[in-house]
C-alpha cells in the first residue's frame, strides 16, 4: 500500500499503534485493524452536510461532517451501528453520487486523499463554513493530513472535532491551534457501566482527563460569528439511556465539580435501541419523558447556565442510514 498523504512520523506511529487509549500496537501500515477494526487506510464511511447538530455547530448551512468507520470503543448501543464495525467506506460528491472507497481500493491511497479533499472543498465552495471530525480518536494522523492540506489548498474551515471522548490527553494537546470546537462525548461517571456497555472500564477517567484539557485550551466561553454558528469553544455532550437517569445525573455532577458550570452541555435524548440491543432489559427500551425530564432537572439545580436540551421526538428524526447517498436524509 501507498500513504502518500502521511509524513515518515505519521507512518511509524501507525506501524505500531498507540493512537487512542487502548494502546493495542497494531501495525496498521501492514493492514492489520487492531481494536477500531480499522487499518491505515483513509476509512471515511461517509463526507456529507449534515444539519441535525447543535444549531451552533450545524448553523444556517449546515455542517461538513466526515465520518470517519471504525472506532475505539465498542458501544452495544451505537447509534452509527452501520460504520462502527468497519463497514464498506463511501463519500458523496457534489452531484451526490456515491463514490465507493472500500479497503480493496486502499492501493491508491494518495488518489483517495485528494478524492476526499476535492468533497470537502466543493462542499465549502456552497458555503458551509464547518468540517467536522467524527468518531475521529483512532484516526488522529488523518485528521491532521486532512486539515494540512485543506490549509494549504487556501481553505481555513472551522475545525470541529467531534468525538466519544475516549482519547489520550496529549492527543488534544497536539490539536491546540489546529481544531477550534471541541465536540466531546461524556458518556460515563461510572466505570462498571462503561465497561458493560462500551467495553472501557477506564472511560471516566481517560473522558475527564482529555475534556479537562479542552477546556484549558477553550474555557467556558463558546464563540459565535455574527450568523450564530461556533468559532471556538467546547460543548460537551451526554446521552441519556432509557434506565439510567441516575448515571446522567452523575456526569452532570462530575462536570460540574471537576470542569465548570458555565461549560456548555448538550442534552441529549435522541436514543433509540438499535438491532444489536433489541432484546436488552434496558438498552432495547426508548427514553422516557419522565427520565430526560429528571436529568433535564438535575442539570438545572447545578447551575448549568448554557447550552441545548431536545424534544422527546428526536430520537425519530436523527437515525442515519449510511447505505444511502445521504445518511441524515431518508
Amino acid at each position: 500500500m501507498e500513504y502518500g498523504f502521511f509524513d515518515d512520523n505519521a507512518i511509524n506511529l501507525l506501524k505500531n499503534c498507540l493512537l487512542c487509549p487502548k494502546e493495542c500496537r497494531a501495525n496498521r501500515i501492514r493492514g492489520a485493524k487492531g481494536i477500531c477494526r480499522t487499518d491505515a487506510g483513509l476509512n471515511i464511511a461517509s463526507i456529507c452536510v449534515h444539519k441535525g447538530e447543535e444549531p451552533v455547530i450545524s448553523g444556517p448551512e449546515g455542517i461538513c461532517n466526515i465520518f470517519f468507520s471504525g472506532c475505539n470503543l465498542h458501544c452495544s448501543y451505537c447509534q452509527n451501528y452501520e460504520i462502527s464495525g468497519g463497514s464498506v467506506n463511501f463519500c458523496h460528491g457534489e452531484d451526490g453520487e456515491t463514490e465507493h472507497i472500500g479497503r480493496e481500493s486502499h492501493q491508491n491511497s494518495g488518489l483517495l486523499f485528494t478524492d476526499a479533499i476535492e468533497t470537502i472543498e466543493s462542499m465549502l465552495k456552497r458555503g458551509i463554513k464547518s468540517v467536522g471530525f467524527v468518531s475521529p480518536s483512532h484516526m488522529v494522523v488523518h485528521v491532521l493530513a486532512l486539515i494540512s492540506e485543506l490549509r494549504s489548498r487556501g481553505n481555513n474551515p472551522i475545525t470541529v472535532y467531534n468525538t466519544s471522548g475516549y482519547d489520550k490527553t496529549i492527543t488534544i494537546k497536539n490539536f491546540e491551534g489546529l481544531v477550534d470546537v471541541y465536540l466531546p462525548d461524556f458518556k460515563y461517571a461510572s466505570p462498571e457501566i462503561a465497561d458493560r456497555f462500551s467495553g472501557a472500564y477506564d472511560y471516566p477517567e481517560v473522558a475527564l482527563a482529555a475534556i479537562k484539557e479542552m477546556y484549558r485550551q477553550k474555557g467556558s466561553t463558546l464563540i459565535t460569528d455574527g450568523s450564530g454558528v461556533a468559532i471556538n469553544g467546547l460543548v460537551i455532550r451526554h446521552l441519556v439511556l432509557p434506565d439510567h437517569a441516575e448515571e446522567s445525573k452523575k456526569v452532570l455532577r462530575l462536570i460540574a465539580e471537576e470542569i465548570s458550570t458555565g461549560v456548555s452541555i448538550s442534552l441529549m435524548s435522541q436514543y433509540y435501541p438499535t438491532p444489536q440491543v433489541a432484546e436488552h432489559p434496558s438498552l432495547g427500551k426508548t427514553l422516557t419523558r419522565e427520565e430526560y425530564e429528571d436529568v433535564v432537572m438535575e442539570m438545572e439545580r447545578l447551575g448549568f447556565r448554557n447550552g441545548w436540551v431536545q424534544e422527546m421526538e428526536s430520537s425519530r428524526s436523527y437515525r442515519p442510514d449510511f447505505s444511502m447517498k445521504d445518511p441524515f436524509n431518508r
